[in-house]
């Protein structure tokens, strides 16, 4: 007899809403459409690879039972591990830099983490994670892993984070929108981008997709770095590289400033009820510009990447 009961939480993961911004976009010409990723279990989209690293590393034979797991994160990658990793038996190793807000460690050790805080690098400033802080966190994460023999389920260099979002992301949005002119995508580990763009281009070898960036920390787009601190947590490490980036996916690039991305991340919560983080709201900039530009008319596709109940302790929302 068929039911309607989940037999585990990791069945949640994925098919999640996809939103017309119309609100927002009222007056443009052209329509973004907002893949709702808050919905997952773990409130962000780093769900989806979190499932897809363990599962590929259970079937490949490189994680058995009583192993240990250990990833860096900023939060939501070991929040979504956290929970995987529960649900599966697993200990899992959250590493993580102080500068990260407190929600995200608090979430990962009420999972039953392990949570590592990271001290931030010398000059940096609190809630603004740079590129020298992760270099920080990886460095502490490959200790970790060789002191506990552990598996390391590596978002910045493992297959399955891309293909994640190949496999699910973006073939709901497709299916959900019946198609998409464009894609626009604030980069970490890239997975989501490359995922995604590889998808939408196999479908449509005229989908544009382009890569979002901090502003002043758009090494990716081959830009000098003059302020790699900066709010949009999760991404935008000033990384000229990235492992799960083909550049031939790449039809541009946009950059964001701190304050842009705040005030479309408010416009998220107040003009259409969506609670999300700064790159939700940074990616919500980044299709405007679009729309006001080089993609006016298009049908554009964004992530709203997590929740705002991230985020609480800082000042995005206010007092």
């Amino acid at each position: 007899m068929q039911t309607g009961i989940a037999t585990s939480v990791l069945e949640l993961i994925g098919q999640t809403p996809l939103v017309d911004l119309a609100r927002i976009t009222r007056g443009l010409d052209g329509q973004v459409l907002a893949k709702v990723e808050f919905f997952n279990p773990g409130y962000s989209k780093k769900d989806r690879i979190a499932l897809q690293l363990i599962e590929d590393a259970e079937a490949s034979g490189a994680l058995q039972k009583g192993d240990t797991v250990v990833e860096l994160t900023s939060g939501n990658t070991g929040t979504g591990l956290a929970i995987v990793c529960a649900a599966k038996g697993y200990h899992f190793v959250a590493v993580m830099s102080r500068g990260n807000s407190p929600e995200r460690a608090r979430m990962m050790a009420a999972l039953g983490a392990e949570v590592v805080l990271v001290e931030q690098s010398a000059g940096a400033i609190p809630g603004e994670v740079s590129g020298a802080d992760l270099a920080l966190v990886e460095a502490r994460t490959q200790a970790i892993v060789r002191e506990r023999n552990a598996f390391r389920a590596d978002q910045f260099q493992l297959p399955g984070n891309a293909r994640a979002h190949y496999l699910h992301t973006a073939a709901e949005i497709w299916q959900q929108s019946g198609g998409i002119d464009v894609f626009c995508d604030f980069i970490g580990s890239g997975g989501s981008f490359a995922g995604c763009a590889a998808y939408f281009k196999e479908r449509d070898p005229a989908a544009r997709c382009y890569v979002v960036e901090p502003a002043g920390a758009a090494a990716f787009e081959g830009e000098t770095v003059s302020r790699a601190n900066h709010k949009i947590q999760g991404g935008g490490y000033a990384m000229a590289e990235l492992a799960q980036i083909d550049r031939g996916l790449v039809d541009g690039c946009l950059q964001v400033s701190d304050a842009i991305a705040a005030e479309m991340t408010r416009r998220l919560a107040r003009e259409a009820g969506l609670f999300a983080g700064y790159s939700s709201g940074a990616n919500l900039a980044a299709a405007l510009q679009l729309l006001e530009g080089a993609e006016r008319g298009a049908r554009i596709a964004i992530l709203l990447c997590d929740s705002g109940l991230k985020y609480l302790s800082g000042d995005l929302f206010g007092a």
